[in-house]
């Protein structure tokens, strides 16, 4: 498959592009990776330098990339964090053009907004932006339980809630939704679930809520769903695989007591998957 990333990018960690393409690559996968920033690592530090690209220069990659007339090619689009709506609207032109030239491809998008504790962390407006003119462009869509709340505009304290949340934003037009950091009355303590929905049905996986909470674990989960969803065709295999590897990683984190997500070390876990938590089927 191969795979034009539109997303940030650092010099030092993993978020963004930097999170995104390596495990892309060692699924075996072609990365395309256009920066949308070269910071010299994430803003979690509090601290950061370099370049904050602007809209037109990320055009100008993309059609940089359509002057050789390879985005017929591409199979999908990936994005992350869109900080500016001229920057959404960047990424959704690229879209486009990649589906006029291949229109079997697919956009995935991450709808980053904000998480439970930290509330909205993107400028004022952009949540309604992802909300009103990117989500309904997606295919698929890999929101936390947060933001999934906002796109939907209800609550998600039980499994029934959260799938009638799931069914409003796939009525909004992405056929595949994964919610990720799922916690409501239903869940064991000490625990926390992601969810897969499509056509096909509703799926979860339970795994142990590990006490970290690193940058970039979103980014490499909403990579690894696109490249498992595509290449096995099964939510129900995409969930089980992309949530097996994130909790390798994790478990690496947690235990090199790093910062930065370990993807170097827990790399093996990408690329062949341990069969540690099964899906199991909601509906």
């Amino acid at each position: 498959m191969k795979i034009l990333s539109i997303q940030s990018s650092v010099a030092y960690g993993y978020v963004g592009n930097s999170a995104a393409a390596f495990p892309l690559q060692r699924l075996g996968h072609e990365v395309w990776p256009v920066l949308t920033v070269h910071f010299s690592n994430h803003t979690g530090y509090g601290a950061w330098r370099g370049p904050l690209l602007a809209p037109a220069e990320v055009a100008e990659v993309i059609a940089g990339i359509e002057d050789r007339g390879v985005l017929g090619k591409a199979d999908a689009v990936l994005s992350g964090y869109q900080g500016d709506p001229a920057m959404g609207a960047v990424i959704l032109d690229a879209v486009d053009r990649v589906k006029a030239a291949n229109p079997a491809a697919v956009y995935c998008c991450d709808p980053v907004m904000g998480d439970v504790g930290r509330g909205m962390f993107v400028r004022p407006g952009i949540p309604e932006y992802m909300r009103d003119t990117v989500v309904p462009r997606a295919d698929i869509v890999t929101p936390n339980q947060f933001e999934l709340e906002f796109l939907s505009g209800r609550t998600t304290n039980s499994p029934k809630e959260l799938l009638e949340a799931v069914d409003i934003v796939r009525e909004m037009g992405p056929r595949h939704v994964l919610v990720t950091s799922v916690l409501h009355g239903d869940v064991p303590d000490g625990s926390l679930e992601v969810v897969a929905v499509s056509d096909e049905g509703a799926w979860a996986v339970t795994t142990p809520l590990l006490p970290i909470s690193p940058n970039g674990g979103g980014d490499v989960t909403a990579a690894l769903y696109l490249a498992h969803l595509s290449t096995t065709g099964s939510p129900a295999a995409a969930l089980e695989r992309t949530t097996n590897s994130i909790f390798a990683v994790l478990e690496a984190t947690l235990a090199a007591a790093a910062r930065e997500i370990q993807l170097v070390a827990a790399q093996d876990a990408i690329a062949d998957p341990p069969a540690r938590f099964a899906a199991r089927r909601l509906y």
